[in-house]
Protein backbone atom coordinates (compact mmCIF):
# COMPACT_ATOMS: atom_id res chain seq x y z
CA UNK A 1 0.00 0.00 0.00
CA UNK A 2 1.55 3.51 -0.91
CA UNK A 3 0.62 6.08 1.38
CA UNK A 4 1.51 9.83 0.20
CA UNK A 5 3.52 11.88 3.17
CA UNK A 6 0.47 13.68 4.92
CA UNK A 7 -1.68 10.04 4.98
CA UNK A 8 1.38 8.63 6.54
CA UNK A 9 1.35 11.31 9.36
CA UNK A 10 -2.04 11.30 10.20
CA UNK A 11 -2.07 7.77 10.32
CA UNK A 12 0.98 7.77 12.76
CA UNK A 13 -0.45 10.79 14.99
CA UNK A 14 -3.99 8.78 15.65
CA UNK A 15 -2.31 5.81 15.98
CA UNK A 16 0.25 7.30 18.24
CA UNK A 17 -2.45 9.44 20.57
CA UNK A 18 -4.97 6.12 20.37
CA UNK A 19 -2.22 4.33 21.66
CA UNK A 20 -1.72 6.99 24.91
CA UNK A 21 -5.24 7.81 25.08
CA UNK A 22 -7.37 4.50 24.25
CA UNK A 23 -9.72 7.57 23.34
CA UNK A 24 -10.78 7.70 19.75
CA UNK A 25 -8.88 10.31 17.79
CA UNK A 26 -10.76 13.22 16.15
CA UNK A 27 -9.25 16.23 13.80
CA UNK A 28 -9.76 18.80 16.07
CA UNK A 29 -7.20 17.04 18.65
CA UNK A 30 -5.07 16.34 15.94
CA UNK A 31 -4.62 20.04 14.90
CA UNK A 32 -4.11 20.70 19.01
CA UNK A 33 -1.19 17.93 19.70
CA UNK A 34 0.73 17.74 16.27
CA UNK A 35 0.51 21.25 14.80
CA UNK A 36 -0.42 20.25 11.85
CA UNK A 37 0.02 23.21 9.22
CA UNK A 38 -3.37 22.32 7.71
CA UNK A 39 -7.05 23.11 8.45
CA UNK A 40 -9.56 20.69 10.42
CA UNK A 41 -11.72 19.95 7.17
CA UNK A 42 -8.55 18.86 5.59
CA UNK A 43 -7.51 16.53 7.91
CA UNK A 44 -11.24 15.15 8.18
CA UNK A 45 -10.66 14.74 4.23
CA UNK A 46 -7.89 12.70 5.17
CA UNK A 47 -9.18 10.79 7.65
CA UNK A 48 -11.91 9.60 5.15
CA UNK A 49 -9.31 8.67 2.62
CA UNK A 50 -7.61 6.56 5.37
CA UNK A 51 -11.12 5.29 6.29
CA UNK A 52 -11.83 4.23 3.12
CA UNK A 53 -8.83 2.44 2.85
CA UNK A 54 -9.45 0.51 5.75
CA UNK A 55 -6.89 1.83 7.78
CA UNK A 56 -8.80 3.33 10.51
CA UNK A 57 -12.14 2.88 11.69
CA UNK A 58 -14.93 4.70 13.59
CA UNK A 59 -16.24 3.40 16.54
CA UNK A 60 -20.23 3.40 17.14
CA UNK A 61 -19.86 5.70 20.23
CA UNK A 62 -17.76 7.94 19.15
CA UNK A 63 -17.01 10.82 16.48
CA UNK A 64 -13.24 10.15 16.61
CA UNK A 65 -11.38 7.48 14.74
CA UNK A 66 -8.97 4.32 15.93
CA UNK A 67 -6.84 2.39 14.23
CA UNK A 68 -7.90 -0.46 12.41
CA UNK A 69 -6.04 -3.86 12.30
CA UNK A 70 -5.30 -3.44 9.03
CA UNK A 71 -3.84 0.16 10.37
CA UNK A 72 -1.45 -0.99 12.79
CA UNK A 73 -0.04 -3.69 10.41
CA UNK A 74 0.87 -0.63 8.16
CA UNK A 75 1.44 1.83 11.30
CA UNK A 76 4.43 -1.82 12.53
CA UNK A 77 5.80 -2.42 8.64
CA UNK A 78 6.20 1.26 7.48
CA UNK A 79 5.76 4.44 9.93
CA UNK A 80 7.29 2.75 13.10
CA UNK A 81 10.71 4.11 14.70
CA UNK A 82 12.47 1.82 16.87
CA UNK A 83 13.20 3.33 19.94
CA UNK A 84 16.61 3.02 22.15
CA UNK A 85 16.39 1.86 25.64
CA UNK A 86 17.88 3.30 28.35
CA UNK A 87 20.76 2.46 29.96
CA UNK A 88 19.11 2.11 33.13
CA UNK A 89 16.67 -0.14 31.24
CA UNK A 90 19.05 -2.01 29.86
CA UNK A 91 20.83 -2.81 33.25
CA UNK A 92 17.67 -3.72 35.11
CA UNK A 93 16.56 -6.56 32.39
CA UNK A 94 20.18 -7.77 32.43
CA UNK A 95 20.27 -7.89 36.15
CA UNK A 96 16.79 -9.60 36.34
CA UNK A 97 17.71 -12.12 34.02
CA UNK A 98 20.79 -13.63 35.75
CA UNK A 99 19.82 -13.32 39.44
CA UNK A 100 20.34 -16.25 40.87
CA UNK A 101 20.39 -18.96 38.23
CA UNK A 102 22.73 -22.19 37.69
CA UNK A 103 20.21 -24.07 34.74
CA UNK A 104 19.27 -22.52 31.22
CA UNK A 105 15.30 -23.22 32.52
CA UNK A 106 16.24 -20.82 35.20
CA UNK A 107 17.11 -18.10 33.07
CA UNK A 108 14.16 -18.51 30.70
CA UNK A 109 12.20 -18.13 33.57
CA UNK A 110 13.88 -14.92 34.91
CA UNK A 111 13.13 -13.72 31.61
CA UNK A 112 9.95 -14.54 31.23
CA UNK A 113 9.09 -12.39 34.54
CA UNK A 114 11.67 -10.08 33.00
CA UNK A 115 9.76 -9.20 30.12
CA UNK A 116 6.37 -8.81 32.06
CA UNK A 117 7.74 -6.45 34.02
CA UNK A 118 9.01 -4.34 32.01
CA UNK A 119 6.57 -4.23 29.30
CA UNK A 120 3.25 -4.29 31.76
CA UNK A 121 1.76 -7.41 29.45
CA UNK A 122 2.11 -10.79 29.79
CA UNK A 123 5.28 -12.81 28.66
CA UNK A 124 5.61 -15.73 27.07
CA UNK A 125 8.66 -18.15 26.95
CA UNK A 126 8.83 -21.81 25.54
CA UNK A 127 11.90 -24.20 26.16
CA UNK A 128 13.78 -25.25 23.12
CA UNK A 129 12.88 -28.60 21.59
CA UNK A 130 15.50 -31.03 22.63
CA UNK A 131 15.41 -33.91 20.43
CA UNK A 132 18.52 -33.14 18.78
CA UNK A 133 20.42 -32.71 22.12
CA UNK A 134 22.18 -35.60 23.65
CA UNK A 135 22.31 -37.26 26.97
CA UNK A 136 25.57 -36.63 29.12
CA UNK A 137 24.44 -37.59 32.05
CA UNK A 138 22.01 -39.55 34.22
CA UNK A 139 22.05 -39.71 38.26
CA UNK A 140 19.36 -41.68 40.26
CA UNK A 141 19.98 -40.99 43.79
CA UNK A 142 17.95 -42.43 47.05
CA UNK A 143 15.35 -40.08 48.54
CA UNK A 144 13.87 -42.79 51.19
CA UNK A 145 12.95 -45.80 50.50
CA UNK A 146 10.59 -46.40 47.54
CA UNK A 147 11.54 -43.29 46.04
CA UNK A 148 14.58 -41.87 44.07
CA UNK A 149 15.56 -38.66 42.47
CA UNK A 150 16.61 -39.33 39.03
CA UNK A 151 18.51 -36.28 37.31
CA UNK A 152 18.92 -36.09 33.62
CA UNK A 153 21.45 -33.45 31.73
CA UNK A 154 21.81 -32.50 28.34
CA UNK A 155 24.31 -31.38 25.94
CA UNK A 156 22.51 -28.18 25.81
CA UNK A 157 23.08 -27.27 29.42
CA UNK A 158 19.50 -28.39 30.43
CA UNK A 159 18.78 -30.06 33.45
CA UNK A 160 15.59 -31.85 34.32
CA UNK A 161 14.59 -33.95 36.96
CA UNK A 162 12.03 -36.19 38.09
CA UNK A 163 10.54 -38.27 41.30
CA UNK A 164 10.26 -42.13 41.04
CA UNK A 165 8.94 -44.56 42.44
CA UNK A 166 11.52 -47.87 42.85
CA UNK A 167 11.16 -51.15 45.17
CA UNK A 168 11.47 -50.34 48.26
CA UNK A 169 14.14 -52.49 49.46
CA UNK A 170 16.96 -51.50 47.02
CA UNK A 171 20.06 -49.84 48.09
CA UNK A 172 21.45 -46.43 47.43
CA UNK A 173 24.67 -48.63 46.18
CA UNK A 174 22.50 -50.46 43.64
CA UNK A 175 20.62 -47.77 42.17
CA UNK A 176 23.69 -45.82 41.85
CA UNK A 177 25.10 -48.61 39.87
CA UNK A 178 22.46 -48.97 37.68
CA UNK A 179 22.18 -45.16 36.52
CA UNK A 180 25.79 -45.26 36.11
CA UNK A 181 25.63 -47.92 34.07
CA UNK A 182 23.28 -46.38 31.83
CA UNK A 183 24.70 -43.10 32.00
CA UNK A 184 28.52 -44.52 30.65
CA UNK A 185 26.16 -46.25 27.78
CA UNK A 186 24.06 -43.63 26.46
CA UNK A 187 25.76 -40.70 27.01
CA UNK A 188 26.40 -38.68 23.97
CA UNK A 189 23.16 -40.69 21.96
CA UNK A 190 20.46 -38.26 21.13
CA UNK A 191 17.27 -37.94 22.74
CA UNK A 192 15.13 -39.64 19.50
CA UNK A 193 17.78 -42.56 19.21
CA UNK A 194 17.03 -43.42 22.91
CA UNK A 195 14.23 -46.30 23.34
CA UNK A 196 13.69 -48.40 25.76
CA UNK A 197 15.43 -51.10 24.38
CA UNK A 198 18.70 -49.30 24.58
CA UNK A 199 18.44 -48.00 28.29
CA UNK A 200 17.53 -52.17 29.17
CA UNK A 201 20.79 -53.64 26.97
CA UNK A 202 22.97 -51.16 28.70
CA UNK A 203 22.40 -52.75 32.53
CA UNK A 204 22.26 -56.63 30.92
CA UNK A 205 25.14 -57.68 33.21
CA UNK A 206 23.84 -56.05 36.35
CA UNK A 207 23.07 -59.07 39.08
CA UNK A 208 19.57 -58.05 40.06
CA UNK A 209 16.19 -59.65 39.31
CA UNK A 210 14.86 -58.33 35.98
CA UNK A 211 11.67 -58.14 37.91
CA UNK A 212 13.31 -55.51 39.61
CA UNK A 213 15.79 -53.61 36.62
CA UNK A 214 12.78 -53.48 34.72
CA UNK A 215 11.14 -51.11 36.95
CA UNK A 216 13.94 -49.03 37.54
CA UNK A 217 15.12 -49.17 33.90
CA UNK A 218 11.39 -47.90 32.63
CA UNK A 219 10.98 -44.91 35.15
CA UNK A 220 14.89 -43.63 34.36
CA UNK A 221 13.74 -43.96 30.24
CA UNK A 222 10.89 -42.22 30.74
CA UNK A 223 12.17 -38.80 32.44
CA UNK A 224 14.96 -38.91 29.79
CA UNK A 225 12.29 -39.03 27.19
CA UNK A 226 10.34 -36.47 28.83
CA UNK A 227 13.29 -34.39 29.25
CA UNK A 228 12.19 -33.28 26.07
CA UNK A 229 9.00 -32.60 27.06
CA UNK A 230 8.18 -28.17 26.14
CA UNK A 231 8.21 -26.30 29.59
CA UNK A 232 5.80 -23.49 29.24
CA UNK A 233 5.88 -20.39 31.23
CA UNK A 234 3.32 -17.12 31.55
CA UNK A 235 3.49 -14.47 33.51
CA UNK A 236 1.17 -11.63 34.12
CA UNK A 237 -2.06 -12.55 32.84
CA UNK A 238 -3.51 -10.47 35.08
CA UNK A 239 -1.79 -7.01 34.06
CA UNK A 240 -3.92 -7.25 30.56
CA UNK A 241 -7.69 -7.10 33.00
CA UNK A 242 -6.06 -3.32 34.30
CA UNK A 243 -6.63 -2.53 30.53
CA UNK A 244 -9.60 -0.55 28.90
CA UNK A 245 -9.95 -3.07 26.14
CA UNK A 246 -10.74 -6.05 28.51
CA UNK A 247 -12.88 -4.32 31.21
CA UNK A 248 -16.12 -5.93 29.81
CA UNK A 249 -16.54 -9.45 31.63
CA UNK A 250 -16.89 -11.72 28.20
CA UNK A 251 -14.20 -9.84 26.31
CA UNK A 252 -12.09 -10.71 30.08
CA UNK A 253 -12.99 -14.40 30.33
CA UNK A 254 -12.59 -15.19 26.82
CA UNK A 255 -8.75 -14.01 27.13
CA UNK A 256 -8.42 -15.33 30.30
CA UNK A 257 -9.84 -18.58 29.46
CA UNK A 258 -7.31 -19.14 26.20
CA UNK A 259 -3.94 -18.10 28.25
CA UNK A 260 -4.91 -20.81 30.81
CA UNK A 261 -4.25 -23.39 28.09
CA UNK A 262 -0.61 -22.52 28.10
CA UNK A 263 -0.61 -25.57 25.62
CA UNK A 264 -2.71 -24.56 23.14
CA UNK A 265 -0.63 -20.87 22.90
CA UNK A 266 2.43 -22.55 23.07
CA UNK A 267 1.40 -24.91 20.23
CA UNK A 268 0.60 -21.64 18.18
CA UNK A 269 3.62 -19.75 18.80
CA UNK A 270 5.58 -22.76 17.99
CA UNK A 271 4.01 -23.00 14.72
CA UNK A 272 4.00 -19.42 13.61
CA UNK A 273 7.94 -19.68 14.69
CA UNK A 274 8.50 -22.78 12.07
CA UNK A 275 6.40 -20.75 9.69
CA UNK A 276 8.22 -17.92 9.64
CA UNK A 277 11.66 -17.72 8.42
CA UNK A 278 12.93 -14.80 9.46
CA UNK A 279 12.21 -15.72 13.28
CA UNK A 280 14.87 -18.11 12.41
CA UNK A 281 17.70 -15.19 12.38
CA UNK A 282 16.10 -13.89 15.34
CA UNK A 283 13.63 -11.54 14.32
CA UNK A 284 10.79 -10.09 15.53
CA UNK A 285 7.48 -11.75 14.33
CA UNK A 286 4.16 -9.78 15.07
CA UNK A 287 1.14 -11.02 15.03
CA UNK A 288 -2.17 -8.07 15.13
CA UNK A 289 -5.92 -9.02 16.31
CA UNK A 290 -7.86 -10.60 13.48
CA UNK A 291 -4.26 -12.01 12.46
CA UNK A 292 -3.94 -14.13 15.72
CA UNK A 293 -6.48 -17.27 15.06
CA UNK A 294 -7.15 -17.77 18.89
CA UNK A 295 -9.87 -17.21 20.31
CA UNK A 296 -10.49 -14.18 23.04
CA UNK A 297 -7.50 -12.75 21.84
CA UNK A 298 -9.19 -10.62 18.74
CA UNK A 299 -7.92 -7.65 20.72
CA UNK A 300 -4.29 -8.59 20.98
CA UNK A 301 -1.04 -8.47 19.66
CA UNK A 302 1.47 -11.21 19.41
CA UNK A 303 5.19 -9.99 19.63
CA UNK A 304 7.85 -13.17 19.08
CA UNK A 305 11.54 -13.62 18.93
CA UNK A 306 13.75 -16.53 18.74
CA UNK A 307 16.80 -17.22 21.82
CA UNK A 308 19.64 -19.81 20.91
CA UNK A 309 21.30 -22.47 22.75
CA UNK A 310 24.61 -23.73 21.16
CA UNK A 311 24.07 -24.37 17.09
CA UNK A 312 21.20 -25.85 16.70
CA UNK A 313 18.67 -25.71 19.69
CA UNK A 314 16.21 -22.98 19.64
CA UNK A 315 12.93 -21.73 21.67
CA UNK A 316 11.00 -19.11 21.72
CA UNK A 317 10.20 -15.77 23.83
CA UNK A 318 7.55 -12.51 23.46
CA UNK A 319 4.65 -11.01 24.96
CA UNK A 320 0.81 -10.91 25.04
CA UNK A 321 -0.35 -7.19 24.94
CA UNK A 322 -2.97 -5.24 23.57
CA UNK A 323 -3.20 -4.08 19.99
CA UNK A 324 -3.02 -0.99 21.33
CA UNK A 325 0.54 -0.72 22.37
CA UNK A 326 3.71 1.15 22.38
CA UNK A 327 5.22 -1.02 19.61
CA UNK A 328 8.91 0.54 19.38
CA UNK A 329 9.44 0.48 22.97
CA UNK A 330 8.23 -3.09 23.42
CA UNK A 331 9.50 -4.19 20.21
CA UNK A 332 13.13 -2.83 22.01
CA UNK A 333 12.39 -4.70 25.25
CA UNK A 334 11.47 -7.78 23.87
CA UNK A 335 14.51 -7.92 21.25
CA UNK A 336 16.91 -6.53 23.89
CA UNK A 337 15.67 -9.52 26.47
CA UNK A 338 16.78 -11.95 23.75
CA UNK A 339 19.85 -10.84 23.52
CA UNK A 340 20.45 -11.27 27.00
CA UNK A 341 18.89 -14.45 27.07
CA UNK A 342 21.55 -15.68 24.65
CA UNK A 343 24.38 -13.81 26.12
CA UNK A 344 23.47 -15.44 29.51
CA UNK A 345 22.73 -19.07 28.37
CA UNK A 346 26.38 -18.92 26.29
CA UNK A 347 27.75 -18.50 29.62
CA UNK A 348 26.18 -20.77 31.28
CA UNK A 349 27.10 -23.55 28.47
CA UNK A 350 30.93 -22.35 27.92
Amino acid sequence: MSLDNRKKQVLQAIVDDYVSTSEPVGSKSLIERHNFSVSSATLRNEMAELEKLGLIEKPHTSAGRIPSDKGYREYVNSLMRMDVLSDKDMEEIKTGISDSVNQITDLIRNAANTLSKTTGYVSLALTPKLTKSYLTQLKMMMIEPGKALVVVVLSAGVVKDKIVRIPNFLTNEQIYQISNEVEKSLCGKPLDEITLITVSSAVKDTPLPDSLLNQILYEAYVTIKQADKLDVYLEGEHKLLALPEFKEMNRAKDLLGTLADDGMVAGYVRELSSNNPDDKNNQYMIRIGQEITLEGLEECSFITTTYNVGDVLSGNIGIIGPKRMEYSKVISQVDFVRKTLNDEIKKLTE
